[in-house]
């Protein structure tokens, strides 16, 4: 007997590599859900409270994978749920399949019983977004949104009527296979040998790598070390590009520590490798820029190049580093790795000091909980002061990874990427960096995880504020009015709802309790009371406080 439509899906999916959907079940999707049912396991349906979190948690399952994980919402509003998770999955550049269940087909623009737009509202934030209007076209369909999340990153999406999901597909069209192999880049010979004359002819040279660099960390060491040159990066390349790195300097920006603003001020050539900061003015001026990205549309982007070359980092480093001469002047790199230690004394000042009453500074938790995590860990981290936290103080092992709503700057991320990556790691520790405001948002899935006996382990930064719009609020000139939140007791809401739950308020409470969650079997939760005031300043405040701020520097 011919397959319906959504039994072609599922079939689609399993070839694809899919392990689990996540969404929940309704009207439309039945189809869609019955299908899953009958896959025999193959693919395993994850019920979440939230479309939106199934849309965070499959972005988390493809960035730690590398493979394609997939969403569905029904009709209308369940749908619309997915609509900010899918943003951070393309953003992310997370492969994502998604399906946008639909009205009936004969009702669609007639303003039925949640009709919505799916193919206008979903537009923006897809590689490719297809709707079916019979049977014999979707398994096309499919597989070019299937295609499209593989090899560009991002979200594939059908729009799928549920009266079409259940027809037969009779007479398909030919079927074609699902393009999986990524093509590598290299740059043509002649850029090559152009780029190597301008790094022999450049005396400071600054390294800045992002989340292209990811299979190619050892190329990017072996070129520093060739030419003296230290390493910045963008917060998505600090889990591949902190660890054992003796020429690592922090970052720039908002979020930025270390020497990082300071060797960018002063160097004579930046490279740019594998990045798509968003932020383009905290880059240098008047400094020769080269940018070297898979992505040509990356490229001149943020900021002002002087050359730009599209190439995976690793291929072209490889082919590179062998046409640049050994530079034997370490001078440079000295001055920054000096700078960089004194910097990282001054940003851990905080750690020392003795606090016997009021809320806990949340760098030391931040910084315990770092300490205390395992090897392999996987952090998961809110957008807001979680993330400065983060960046600052947790220190990378070479196997950690690093999760956050990177580029589109969500709130309440940290939770269902835990659980997504939690699914996709089940050997791996997970930890979530999870600010108060974001937890609220989204507070349901603390029951998915419960249900499905994840040992999610979630660090609540509780300041009963939104500190980072309060502190952009009172930088700007404006007064900081309805920046405060009345929070509940978050540990005992998580006993409540089945998790291990603790409250700290007592700096000497810390230790123990990261170590009684991090040995709990299961999800766990515990809600640090930290300090609102705490205003960990910029790079450029820093450097001023060295009596070091030089004349280029970009910070604001």
């Amino acid at each position: 007997m011919p397959q319906t439509v959504a039994e072609n899906l599922v079939s689609l999916m399993i070839e694809a590599g899919v392990k689990r959907i996540y969404g929940i079940v309704g009207d439309s999707a039945n189809p869609l859900v019955d299908a899953v049912h009958r896959s025999n396991g193959a693919i395993r349906f994850i019920d979440v409270r939230n479309e939106e979190a199934g849309a965070f948690a499959a972005g988390a399952e493809s960035n730690i994978t590398g493979g394609v994980a997939a969403v569905f919402g029904s009709s209308g509003p369940g749908s619309l749920h997915l609509l900010n998770g899918l943003y951070d999955c393309d953003r992310n550049s997370a492969s994502v399949f998604a399906v946008a269940t639909h009205i009936p087909l004969a009702e669609i623009g007639s303003r039925y019983f949640q009709d919505t737009r799916p193919d206008w509202i979903f537009a923006d934030c897809t590689k490719y977004l297809g709707v079916a209007t019979t049977a014999r076209q979707m398994p096309r369909l499919a597989e070019l949104a299937m295609q499209a999340a593989i090899l560009e990153r991002g979200v594939g999406m059908v729009v799928l009527p549920g009266d079409v999901g259940q027809e037969r597909i009779v007479s398909p069209m030919l079927p074609h296979p699902v393009a999986t192999a990524r093509p590598l880049t290299l740059p043509a010979p002649d850029d090559l040998n152009a780029l190597a004359d301008l790094i022999d002819r450049s005396k400071k040279i600054v390294i800045y790598g992002g989340a292209g660099c990811r299979d190619a960390r050892e190329h990017v060491l072996i070129l520093s070390k060739k030419l003296h040159a230290p390493i910045a990066y963008a917060y998505r390349g600090k889990d591949i590009l902190e660890a054992d790195n003796p020429h690592g300097i922090g970052m720039i920006g908002l979020l930025g520590w270390g020497a990082a603003t300071r060797a960018l001020a002063e160097c004579d050539l930046l490279l740019m490798l594998g990045t798509d900061f968003t932020f383009h003015q905290f880059f240098p001026e008047n400094t020769k820029i080269v940018q070297i990205d898979a992505n040509p549309a990356h490229l001149g982007r943020r900021a002002r190049v002087d050359m730009a070359l599209t190439g995976d980092i690793g291929i072209t480093l490889q082919a590179l580093t062998p046409l640049v001469k050994h530079k034997t002047d370490s001078a440079f790199l000295d001055a920054m790795l000096a700078i960089h230690a004194d910097m990282l004394r001054l940003q851990n000042a905080p750690l020392y000091e003795k606090r016997d009453n009021g809320p806990l500074p949340p760098e030391l938790v931040a910084f315990m909980i770092g300490q205390m995590a395992e090897k392999n860990a996987i952090f998961t981290v809110d957008t807001g002061m979680c993330v400065i936290w983060a960046a600052r103080y947790v220190q990378m092992e070479r196997d950690q990874r690093m999760l956050a709503s990177y580029s589109h700057a969500s709130m309440a991320n940290a939770l269902p990427q835990a659980i997504g990556a939690s699914l996709a790691a089940p050997d791996r520790q997970v930890i979530a960096f999870c600010g108060d405001g974001g937890l609220a948002m989204l507070m349901g899935e603390l029951l998915t995880a419960v249900e499905l006996e994840l040992p999610v382990k979630l660090m609540v930064f509780n300041n009963s504020s939104r500190a980072m719009v309060h502190r952009e609020m009172r930088d700007a000139g404006y007064d900081p009015w309805g920046t405060g939140v009345k929070n509940p007791d978050f540990g005992a809401v998580a006993r409540a709802m089945g998790l291990f739950g603790e409250r700290v308020e007592k700096a000497e409470d810390i230790r123990g309790a990261i170590a009684r969650a991090f040995d709990y079997p299961g999800p766990a939760l515990i809600d640090f009371v930290t300090d609102a005031a705490a205003d960990p300043p910029p790079p450029n405040r820093m450097l001023e406080r060295l009596g070091d701020t030089p004349s280029r520097n970009r910070e604001r």
